[in-house]
């Protein structure tokens, strides 16, 4: 371990979701865990999942250290991050009476961190994913410019926090003052505009989809390739095949698309997560 490390003696907790049904969707979790392990920077680095065990309401009773950092490897400050992962650290909910992103818990200070998916380096996560699908990919008419691709961001929604979409519409704004792409949508699962419009709302011929999902889920992998026009038996047998279950690019109609794969794999989110650690120190929440 670093002998100059501020968090020698501090356990670091990564929260993620986690599935029944698809153990890869704890994958990245797993990846930068063990990532920031080998660094050496804490004294220990734990996992807990809202969906699988280790589970977050007993994570705590793990921590060897009396100070711990917890950050949910999450994409919005939405209904998972603002109510289901701080009850059940026994933080109570953002926003409520008595809610603090500090607090001493079971005889440890538990500091609460912001999660990776607002953090401001997403931006060229997202160009880099939409522009690399694309030139590994060629159409059989070439590798079309930049400008000439419709990028749609998608997320998957939902009515439970009205802040869960504004992650993505943040990233729309923002690729779009880029100037790079021809137009930027976001688009979503469970709210309108759906995935399935990004035919109706591409101002050009290509379509560039990257799925904006820590994990390569149930979501990504079967949900949106048929939300997209894949045909759902086809998807469903390519994926017990261990198969890509996109064919980039397909035809649909006038259109080619291209679909990415999800962020959460990228080897920089370790320094994400270490930012987001640094940003509840210098905020004044650590003596």
């Amino acid at each position: 371990m670093p002998d100059n490390s501020p968090y020698a003696e501090s356990t670091l907790v990564l929260i993620g979701h986690g599935s029944t049904l698809n153990r890869d969707s704890a994958a990245p979790t797993r990846q930068h865990a063990a990532a920031l392990r080998a660094r050496g920077v804490f004294g220990q680095v734990l996992e807990a999942y809202w969906k699988q065990e280790p589970s977050i309401c007993g994570v705590l009773r793990g921590a060897w250290y009396p100070r711990v950092f917890v950050v949910p490897l999450f994409i919005s400050e939405g209904y998972f991050t603002e109510q289901v992962i701080p009850r059940e650290l026994g933080l109570g909910v953002v926003g409520a009476p008595g809610f603090e992103r500090v607090r001493r818990i079971a005889g440890r200070e538990v500091y609460y961190c912001g999660p990776v998916g607002t953090h401001g380096s997403m931006t060229e996560v997202l160009r880099r994913r939409a522009l690399e699908v694309v030139e590994k990919h060629p159409a059989p008419h070439g590798v079309p410019l930049p400008s000439d691709v419709s990028l749609f961001i998608a997320g998957h929604g939902t009515g439970n926090s009205d802040n869960s979409r504004k992650a993505i519409e943040d990233q729309v704004v923002r690729l779009r003052a880029m100037g790079l792409f021809h137009d930027v949508h976001g688009v979503f699962m469970e709210e309108e505009p759906r995935i399935g419009d990004c035919h109706r709302l591409a101002g050009t011929r290509h379509i560039v989809m990257v799925p904006f999902f820590i994990s390569d889920g149930l979501h990504s992998f079967e949900d949106i390739p048929v939300l997209l026009g894949a045909d759902p038996e086809a998807v469903r047998q390519r994926l017990a095949a261990g198969s890509s279950t996109w064919i980039n690019p397909t035809q649909e109609g006038d259109h080619w698309v291209w679909y990415s794969r999800s962020i959460g794999d990228e080897p920089h989110l370790p320094e994400v997560i270490l930012e987001r650690v640094r940003e509840m120190v210098d905020s004044g929440g650590l003596e």
